[in-house]
């Protein structure tokens, strides 16, 4: 076993034994249950690839609810071609000096 997965998996079995808190700048954070989950995952990953692979399931994930978050848009008329165009044509680039 590596030493960073060793590592990985004392801060978990640390945070399970300390209810899932952590310390962030001196604040504490409690891990809520789909954050245990990920940190579960995240110890079983032991190659470049496999958080390669990891990494791409995610952006699939967040795209798929984009697309879905963009269909209710246009579908309740608050997102049409019209807007589409005028967003097309801003310039929104923040001015430098």
């Amino acid at each position: 076993m590596g030493a960073k997965v060793l590592h990985i998996r004392k801060i978990f079995v640390y945070l399970q034994q300390n209810n899932f808190k952590m310390l962030t700048d001196m604040e504490a954070v409690t891990f809520n249950q789909a954050q245990m989950h990920v940190l579960n995952l995240l110890s079983h990953i032991k190659s470049e690839k496999a958080l390669d692979e990891l990494k791409d399931q995610l952006a699939a994930f967040y795209a798929k609810q984009v697309d879905e978050e963009m269909d209710k848009l246009w579908e309740s008329g608050e997102w049409d071609e019209k807007k589409l165009e005028e967003l097309r044509d801003a310039h929104l680039r923040t001015p430098y000096k």
